[in-house]
């Protein structure tokens, strides 16, 4: 199934991506025209190093989930995390390859939308998804303890997940890729840029893992200190905001340099994208945290009804002695 899904993907790709890829071979970094209602409807990219792997991941969870639910029909996967993964995906496909990836390298403040959904709603989402949790439901027993789960708790894997890593990770990646030649780099190559988008994607991942809690972990936060966790990421994205905002000429040669005769100069757009990121990523925290106390007081709520049911069945064996 997943053969026949790849290939006709490919078939169907193969009219389009050839001149989508020489398109940006050639003029990656140059000025877009001005965008129109046409260009926003019509103005997506089928680059077949960003379709295929995202077809791929669908059909595989999608095939996952039905061999689970015929093994364990009486614990089938929960629908909320096939939801979830499909729409992290399909969250990568519309920051890569819609209008906003046409214009992520004409405008900054398209860029950080880019990002930012990248980083901040496709990330949790997939961790929502829960693919570790699957995929130890889909492994034959020997895979599982043979392989799997010695992955899991082998000492880079405890290294990168521990949440303080996972965190200073985060920080470091936005920060340095900002403040960097690295950012300028990923406007001007096709490869940087999608090692960028790699890079935010991976680091994202990382941080949104102990905080979803889907999926088992080597660090298994309590609810409390995810709060907490949750609440210290959101001062740096609002001074990474801030400092973007503040700077007084462009920071980037490859925006300052653009000849372009519409929107926003190049400063201005520098000062809104800085805006969607100390927005945008208050936003994002600000969702996760409320999120976070609900499942908080759920948990507290279920475990207390347990208890409750433990003191009664207690009772009743006392009553019948």
């Amino acid at each position: 199934m997943l053969r026949l899904a790849l290939r006709a993907t490919a078939v169907a790709l193969v009219p389009t991506v050839a001149p989508a890829l020489s398109a940006t071979a050639l003029g990656h970094g140059a000025a877009a025209t001005s965008p129109d209602l046409s260009t926003l409807v019509t103005g997506w990219s089928f680059e077949a190093h960003v379709w295929l792997p995202i077809v791929l991941a669908i059909a595989a969870y999608h095939w996952a989930v039905r061999v689970v639910d015929r093994a364990h029909p009486g614990n089938r996967v929960p629908r909320r995390r096939t939801v979830a993964w499909d729409a992290g995906l399909a969250v990568i496909l519309v920051a890569l390859q819609s209008p906003i990836g046409t214009y992520d390298t004409t405008l900054f403040s398209v860029h950080m939308v880019q990002h930012v959904l990248l980083m901040m709603v496709a990330a949790p989402l997939l961790a929502l998804g829960a693919p570790i949790t699957l995929l130890l439901r889909l492994a034959k027993p020997k895979v599982r303890r043979g392989m799997i789960l010695p992955i899991l708790h082998s000492r880079a894997v405890r290294l990168i997940s521990f949440p303080v890593v996972a965190w200073v990770l985060f920080a470091a990646v936005m920060y340095l890729s900002h403040f960097s030649p690295l950012f300028d780099a990923a406007l001007e190559s096709e490869p940087v840029h999608i090692g960028e988008h790699a890079l935010y994607l991976g680091a994202a991942l990382l941080f949104w893992w102990p905080v979803v809690g889907a999926d088992p972990s080597p660090w298994r936060l309590p609810h409390a200190v995810r709060i907490f966790y949750l609440f210290l990421g959101m001062p740096w994205s609002s001074f990474l905001g801030l400092a973007i905002i503040s700077a007084s000429v462009p920071l980037y040669p490859h925006y300052a340099t653009q000849s372009r005769d519409w929107g926003p100069t190049p400063l201005e757009d520098q000062q809104l994208a800085g805006g969607i990121m100390w927005a945008g990523g208050d936003a994002a925290f600000l969702v996760a945290l409320i999120l976070a106390v609900v499942v908080w007081l759920r948990a507290e709520d279920s475990e207390g009804r347990r208890i409750d049911a433990k003191l009664e069945r207690e009772r009743a064996h006392l009553r019948a002695e």
